[in-house]
C-alpha cells in the first residue's frame, strides 16, 4: 500500500535524538508535569503531520500493551480516558473492569517511523482506579508513587540501568512455532564480543542500537554474548521509573526490528540448554542533592555503610522475592550454577555466582548490580521491589551474611512457596495484589511439566507471559 500521499510526520534519527533528549533531561530535572504537559499539548495541536498517539501501559506480569488514540481526540479527552480491565491479566474482575488511563506527559518518545510507524508518537500512561487513585496492580504507578514520595519527604532519587540480553532465532514468531518444531535456530554461531561485520546478528545489534540511540538512550556498548546467537546493547542509567519505561521500550524496538528482518528476538531467560541463559543485571545506586549514598573511598569495597545494609536487606529477602525477579517456569532452568548463574545469595565483588555484585566504581558510578534478574520480569516491578526492600526490609541476623553458603530456589514452586509464606511480600504488594500474582505464576506452573529436565518443554514456552496466547489460555 503507498503511502505517498499520506502527509505522516516522518524524521530524521538526529532529528529523533534531539528531541528524546530534550525530554529525557526535562524528565532528569524534574521539571513540574503541568509545564511538561502544556508544551506537549501544544505540540501535538500544532504538529499535523502526527495523526495518533500510541499509550503503553503494562500488565501485572509487565507485558506491554499499547493503544492507539486519534490524536485529536486524544488532545481533546486526555484527561477522561477509560479502558476495560477486566480484559487485562491480573488487572480487575468483570463485575469492576472499569479503570483510567492517566497520561504520564514527562514519559514522551519520538520513534523512527521506518521501524515503529510514521504519523504516531508514544507516551506511557498509568493506571488509575475508581477512586483516583494509583491502581494497585499497576506496578509502573506505583513504583512511580513509591520514588516520588522517597525524593518529596527525603530529598532522594533512585538510579537505575540494566543489562538486558536476549537470543535472535531464525523465523518470525518462533516462540509460537516452538510447539510444532520443538527448537530455536541460530542466526550466529559466533562466540562472545565475536560477529562478522555483515553477519545477521551484527546487523540486528547494530539496528537495535541505532533505534535506541535515536529514542535517547545515549547508548554504551554492544555485542554479541557468550551464547550462540544472542546479544547485549547497554545504554546510560536514568532516574528508576524512566529505566524501568526504557527496558519495555528496549524488547519492543528489539522484537520490531526483528521482525521486519524476519527474525525472533526472544527474552526467555533459558531458550536452550547447555549454553548460558539470558539475564537482566540491575545496576541501582541512590543520590541524594547530585551525591552518590552508596560511595564511600574508605568503605569496604568503597561503598558506604548505606550501601551495605541496602545490600543486606536484599540477601535477608532474597528468596521472599526471588519469583518477582525470576516469574516464569523457564527462568528457573537459567539459575544454574554451571552456567555463571547468579544463584548464591551472597554478595561479593568478583564471583558471579552471587546474587549481588559490587563492581568496581567511583564518586559517579559506584552501584549494587543485582544479577539474579530474569529478561522476562515486570520491569516496573522488579525495581520496586529491589528498592523498597534494599530500603525498608529487615536484615538477618546471620553471621557472614554477605558470604554464608544459601542459595535461591531452583523451581517456581519453591519460589512460588517463599513468596506466599513471606510477611515481607505481603507488605510490599498488599494482599490482593501478592494473591493475583502468585495466582498468575502458578497457572502457568501448573500448564508445564513439574521438572524442568534437559531439554526446554513446549508448554514453558507456549504459556510463558511473554509468548501470550489468548486463544491457548482460554482452552483451560
Amino acid at each position: 500500500m503507498t503511502t505517498e500521499l499520506q502527509n505522516f510526520l516522518d524524521l530524521s534519527y538526529g532529528e529523533l535524538e534531539e528531541l528524546n533528549l530534550h525530554a529525557k533531561e526535562q524528565r532528569m530535572k524534574r521539571v513540574p508535569i503541568g509545564t511538561i504537559q502544556e508544551e506537549r499539548l501544544k505540540y501535538l495541536t500544532d504538529e499535523k503531520r502526527i495523526k495518533a498517539v500510541t499509550l503503553l501501559f503494562s500488565d501485572l506480569e509487565g507485558r506491554l500493551h499499547m493503544l492507539d488514540y486519534d490524536k485529536k481526540w486524544l488532545v481533546k479527552s486526555w484527561d477522561n480516558m477509560t479502558f476495560d480491565g477486566s480484559s487485562i491479566r491480573g488487572f480487575t474482575a468483570q463485575k469492576e473492569s472499569d479503570l483510567r488511563l492517566a497520561v504520564d506527559w514527562s514519559a514522551f518518545y519520538w520513534a523512527p517511523s521506518d521501524v515503529l510507524g510514521a504519523g504516531k508518537v508514544m507516551v506511557f500512561g498509568d493506571v488509575i482506579d475508581k477512586n483516583g487513585g494509583p491502581y494497585t496492580a499497576d506496578m509502573r504507578a506505583m513504583l512511580k508513587e513509591f520514588a516520588a514520595t522517597l525524593h518529596a519527604k527525603q530529598g532522594l532519587t533512585l538510579n537505575a540501568a540494566n543489562e538486558i540480553e536476549g537470543f535472535v532465532f531464525k523465523g518470525v514468531d518462533a516462540e509460537k512455532h516452538y510447539v510444532e518444531t520443538g527448537k530455536f535456530e541460530y542466526v550466529s554461531t559466533g562466540g562472545y564480543y565475536h560477529s562478522l561485520p555483515n553477519d545477521t546478528l551484527r546487523l540486528f545489534i547494530d539496528k537495535s542500537a541505532e533505534v535506541q540511540r535515536s529514542m535517547g538512550f545515549q547508548n554504551e556498548k554492544d555485542h554479541p554474548e557468550v551464547a550462540p546467537s544472542q546479544f547485549e546493547i547497554n545504554y546510560s542509567y536514568a532516574e528508576v521509573v524512566a529505566a524501568a519505561d526504557q527496558i519495555q521500550i528496549y524488547k519492543l524496538i528489539c522484537r520490531q526490528v526483528a521482525t521486519k528482518m524476519g527474525l525472533t528476538a526472544s527474552f526467555l531467560p533459558k531458550p536452550v540448554v547447555g549454553v548460558n541463559g539470558s539475564g537482566m543485571h540491575t545496576n541501582v545506586s541512590i543520590s541524594k542533592g547530585g551525591k552518590n549514598l552508596f560511595w564511600d573511598p574508605a568503605g569496604q569495597e568503597k561503598m558506604s555503610s548505606y550501601a551495605w545494609k541496602f545490600v543486606d536487606r536484599i540477601l535477608s529477602h532474597g528468596n521472599d522475592i526471588c519469583v518477582l525477579l525470576n516469574p516464569s517456569v523457564n527462568a528457573f532452568r537459567r539459575l544454574d550454577p554451571h552456567f555463571e548463574a547468579p544463584n548464591q545469595l551472597k554478595a561479593s565483588p568478583t564471583d558471579r555466582g552471587s546474587m549481588v555484585r559490587i563492581p568496581i566504581g567511583n564518586e559517579k558510578s559506584a552501584r549494587v548490580e543485582v544479577r539474579t534478574v530474569a529478561p522476562d520480569a515486570n520491569p516496573y516491578m522488579v525495581m520496586y521491589s529491589i528498592f523498597r526492600t534494599g530500603l525498608e526490609g529487615d536484615i538477618m541476623k546471620i553471621k557472614n551474611l554477605r558470604s554464608a553458603p544459601r542459595y535461591l530456589p531452583d523451581n517456581i514452586y519453591d519460589a512460588l512457596d517463599n513468596f506466599r509464606k513471606a510477611e515481607w511480600t505481603t507488605k510490599l504488594l498488599g494482599e490482593d495484589v501478592k494473591g493475583r500474582y502468585a495466582d498468575l505464576k502458578q497457572a502457568s506452573a501448573d500448564r508445564c511439566a513439574r521438572l524442568l529436565g534437559t531439554i526446554v518443554k513446549p508448554a514453558e514456552v507456549q504459556f510463558h507471559h511473554e509468548v501470550y496466547n489468548q486463544f491457548l489460555w482460554n482452552q483451560f
